[in-house]
């Protein structure tokens, strides 16, 4: 076992001291990596120190560099130091969080985190938080106390008898909502088509006036109904936060308000953006992840509900062989059983940064994004398409087509990765600035990669 992590280990320092010069893109696509891996199944085992090179060495083309300071696809955080190395420990600890009586330390770092995670996010101090698998998974959970909660309101016991003859649930989403939203709304079987669409302001914001209109009339047909209603922090293309006046007034109907902010829940931490989020930390339950803002590796998702009691009822189940007492355990906050011990890397990383780093790695990460809306704006025939707020910025290129090779050019050329997608019907490049390795630096290489890149589509073109 020694030799195999000392192999492991020195793989890991390299490829990290890597992250500097070497191209973010992969130099072999997933068929090509597969064929270096494929081969009858063994019927002899190997050392483990040779199973560790031959995975580092067939797989290594096939990485992406998502560390490194010049990636801005999708909304994918870095990974701090210490997180990493919690990482580690954790693997070699090998805990099963589950059970209090399973792992009293796995147990008692997620309680130490979750009660920082809600001091700095300014939510309610006797929330209870479940260490989930990411913004997926933190949405489900969430939705499920919220499904719980508003059908006992009326008198039905959903984990008893289902969702088969219960009281309808009215639900309200925004327009531009995530698709993670629709996801979890399936599993719960609450029917992603069921719910009333909210419209959206240009930023992606759902619209006060319209959530009102959607809430009174659901009050006019269904009087006194339960009902759930769901806001965003963070719009993955605007970065754009719903409005937290919604919260009062969806509350007024009676309604459960989820909060989804996988990314831009982490706003309320700053001085600086903490004005986005107000409001919103009157919500139900919030959902969030930390392998995207807070930076620790994947995988790492938040549950936050203010009623403990509904997310242990909607989770939680006793067996006579497990060791139980009258404290919830961990497995009565997230939808496993069985899982990886996920505090340990969230509590590393809150300690490393403390509450001043914690806000300067925030606004660190606004401030490239403005830096990026600046410059790229500048550039002939370039605009940026959204009022850059927070983290995120999108820029469109002379038309869509132009728009999509230059998101290609980038992705084949590697120096940085930026990821394509459409917005109010135009081709759009997203930047999203999440990576706590991110400097002025990567930033001013990204951005002359952009200009390099256009030049030579425009060439190819003419």
């Amino acid at each position: 076992m020694g030799e195999a992590l000392h192999v492991a280990t020195a793989a890991a320092h390299e490829w990290l001291q890597s992250l500097e010069t070497r191209p973010v893109n992969a130099e072999l696509d997933v068929d090509e990596v597969a064929e270096r891996l494929r081969r009858p199944f063994p019927v002899e085992g190997a050392r483990a120190s040779d199973v560790v090179r031959e995975l580092v060495d067939a797989v290594t083309p096939g990485l992406i560099a998502t560390p490194s300071g010049r990636y801005f696809g999708w909304v994918r955080g870095g990974v701090l130091d210490s997180a990493l190395a919690a990482d580690w420990l954790t693997a070699a600890w090998d805990q099963n969080a589950s059970l209090l009586a399973g792992s009293p330390a796995g147990a008692a770092v997620e309680r130490v985190a979750a009660e920082w995670i809600l001091d700095a996010l300014g939510l309610p101090a006797d929330a209870s938080v479940g260490f989930v698998t990411g913004g997926q998974m933190a949405n489900f959970t969430c939705l499920a106390a919220a499904r719980h909660a508003v059908l006992a309101r009326a008198g039905w016991d959903v984990e008893r008898d289902g969702l088969v003859g219960s009281p309808s649930i009215g639900l309200f989403v925004g327009a531009e909502r995530h698709v993670t939203v629709d996801l979890a709304l399936r599993y719960l079987g609450l029917g992603q088509s069921r719910a009333v669409v909210v419209d959206a302001d240009g930023e992606g914001r759902l619209r006060l006036d319209a959530l009102e209109a959607a809430l009174a009339a659901d009050e006019l047909s269904h009087p006194d109904r339960p009902r759930i209603v769901v806001l965003q922090a963070g719009n993955v293309h605007s970065g754009a936060f719903d409005p937290g006046e919604a919260v009062a007034l969806a509350h007024r109907y009676g309604a459960w308000v989820h909060v989804d902010g996988a990314f831009g829940l982490w706003a309320a931490a700053s001085d600086r953006h903490q004005h986005l989020t107000a409001g919103l930390e009157a919500a139900d339950s919030w959902g969030t992840d930390a392998h995207k803002t807070l930076n620790v590796p994947y995988d790492s998702g938040l549950a936050i509900v203010a009623d403990g009691g509904a997310l242990h009822a909607a989770m939680g189940e006793k067996a006579a062989y497990l060791i139980q007492d009258d404290r919830p355990d961990p497995l009565a906050t997230v939808p496993e059983f069985s899982r990886r011990a996920r505090g340990f890397t969230v509590w590393a990383a809150l300690r490393q940064l403390g509450r001043s780093g914690l806000a300067a790695m925030v606004d660190g990460f606004a401030d490239h994004a403005a830096t990026f809306a600046r410059e790229l704006d500048e550039l002939e025939g370039v605009a940026v398409a959204n009022d850059v707020v927070y983290t995120q910025v999108c820029v469109a290129f002379a038309s869509d087509a132009e728009t999509h090779a230059v998101a290609a050019a980038l992705m084949r050329e590697g120096t940085t990765w930026m990821t394509p997608s459409t917005w109010h019907g135009r081709a759009v490049l997203r930047v999203s600035v999440s990576n706590a390795r991110t400097d002025s630096d990567d930033v001013a290489r990204a951005i002359a990669a952009v200009a390099r890149v256009l030049h030579d589509v425009r060439g190819a073109s003419a």
